[in-house]
């Protein structure tokens, strides 16, 4: 079983620990605004990849995927990554809240999106935030991201996370089909458009920013795109 370590935030206090990772499931096509969604999708339709029947999808992922580590593994050169906002309850049902990376292989995409999210790690931020503490302004949290072309960073994403469901109806959607998100359960609850559109790149930023209680979270890795 997958174990990770977070720095647990919460208004006043702090708690590093490490917490057993029981499942993984990646939300997709999750947003709200239809037209934002389409855009989301005539994107990906660009790269060779069929649309799903109905929205929102939730990929089943393994346990050792997700990762705090500053550096993950890729087969061949066509991966990039995907800023979205990570949900991970404790083991006593606390909702926690971070930033995690849907890293994804994009040729391998374009024949299979379950397949392609098994593919690649997935870096999450080791930062956390109580949820209880972000969800009367939920909707004010931003994500950002970053991809490096060659020494400079140049902005990838951008947005709030108003523009994907909240995480609440996420559940309750998952719910839906007959699933639920129990104890030591992390979620990746969709991504923004990329600017300029979805590019390969080995260095990634991610960025969540809570404007009203004034802190970030954020996550720097590289893909070590291995040989094929």
């Amino acid at each position: 079983m997958t174990e990770l370590t977070f720095d647990f935030l919460s208004v006043g206090s702090a708690d590093r620990r490490s917490v057993a990772i029981k499942s993984f499931v990646i939300a997709g096509w999750t947003g709200r605004d239809t037209h934002k969604l389409q855009e989301h999708i005539e994107e990906l339709r660009l790269l060779g990849v069929t649309p799903p029947a109905s929205t929102p999808c939730f990929y089943p992922g393994g346990r050792e995927l997700p990762t705090t580590a500053a550096t993950i593994d890729c087969l061949g050169a066509e991966s990039s990554g995907e800023a979205e906002f990570a949900i991970l309850v404790d083991e006593d049902g606390t909702w926690w809240v971070g930033i995690g990376s849907d890293h994804t292989d994009r040729k391998v995409e374009t024949y299979s999106v379950a397949v392609s999210k098994q593919v690649c790690p997935k870096p999450i931020a080791p930062v956390l935030w109580r949820f209880d503490e972000v969800a009367e302004h939920w909707d004010r949290l931003e994500l950002r991201s970053w991809v490096q072309d060659g020494a400079d960073w140049t902005l990838y994403q951008e947005g709030a996370v108003a523009a994907m469901r909240d995480p609440r109806d996420l559940a309750a959607a998952y719910k839906a089909l007959g699933r639920e998100l129990l104890p030591g359960t992390l979620m990746l609850g969709g991504t923004l458009a990329a600017i300029g559109g979805i590019r390969p790149r080995a260095g990634f930023r991610i960025e969540l920013r809570d404007p009203v209680l004034g802190r970030v979270i954020n996550h720097t890795y590289t893909a070590n795109w291995l040989a094929e």
